[in-house]
């Protein structure tokens, strides 16, 4: 957070993906939402973005690279972000996302800490996207489970934060891991062990316990 005046600060990120489904639209899109949903953790407003991204020299058609940034373009306009530009360099992996800068009231700002025993979890989207993602870059995603797996990482947290109360707050990737971490860190940084319904801790996609074994 980079404060400005007393009653508003600038708060920015950088995130990018690597595929984590077929459709380049939807990859772009994913991409996208990942990237902003960093500005919403901290209670932010998204304002501006740059696309950051690295596509093979060969082998990856134009219009499979048009659809990505058509994809993370649709979902920036779905946030009212405007996109002022970006950079590409060359990678032998897709990569791609933004790095975006946002307002926030300083007095008003969201961190991980401040958690406090008692306080219930609440996690906005399954659990399972990193699991699932890594079986669909082996080939071994069935169809029904890849299709849930890309249902809902598109979603902007901005409808969540806006209905919510929170005294704690962290943005996190779709696995397992991605959860526990986190989870760890907001407890440990203030001493506390939050409560949580054993649901909220299993909310996990269909099919994550058959990707584990893949």
């Amino acid at each position: 957070m980079y404060r400005w005046d007393a009653g508003s600060a600038l708060v920015q990120s950088v995130d990018f993906l690597t595929p984590v489904v077929d459709d380049p639209f939807a990859y772009g899109q994913i991409a996208a939402a990942n990237s902003l949903s960093d500005i919403y953790a901290m209670g932010g407003q998204p304002l501006t973005a740059l696309a950051v991204a690295g596509f093979p020299s060969q082998g990856l058609p134009h219009s499979v690279v048009r659809s990505i940034f058509e994809g993370g373009l649709s979902k920036l306009r779905e946030a009212g972000v405007a996109l002022l530009g970006g950079h590409t360099v060359q990678d032998v992996e897709v990569k791609f996302g933004y790095a975006v800068t946002g307002r926030v009231d300083p007095d008003r700002l969201l961190s991980n800490a401040g958690v406090q025993a008692g306080d219930a979890l609440l996690l906005t989207k399954p659990i399972g996207t990193g699991v699932i993602a890594t079986a669909i870059k082996k080939r071994r995603a069935p169809d029904d489970v890849a299709a849930a797996a890309g249902v809902g990482k598109g979603t902007l947290f901005r409808r969540f934060r806006r209905e919510i109360t929170m005294v704690a707050i962290t943005s996190v990737i779709g696995s397992l891991f991605g959860v526990i971490v986190p989870i760890f860190v907001m407890t440990v940084y203030d001493s506390v062990i939050p409560a949580a319904s054993p649901a909220s801790l299993y909310w996990l996609l269909p099919g994550v316990a058959l990707a584990l074994f893949v």
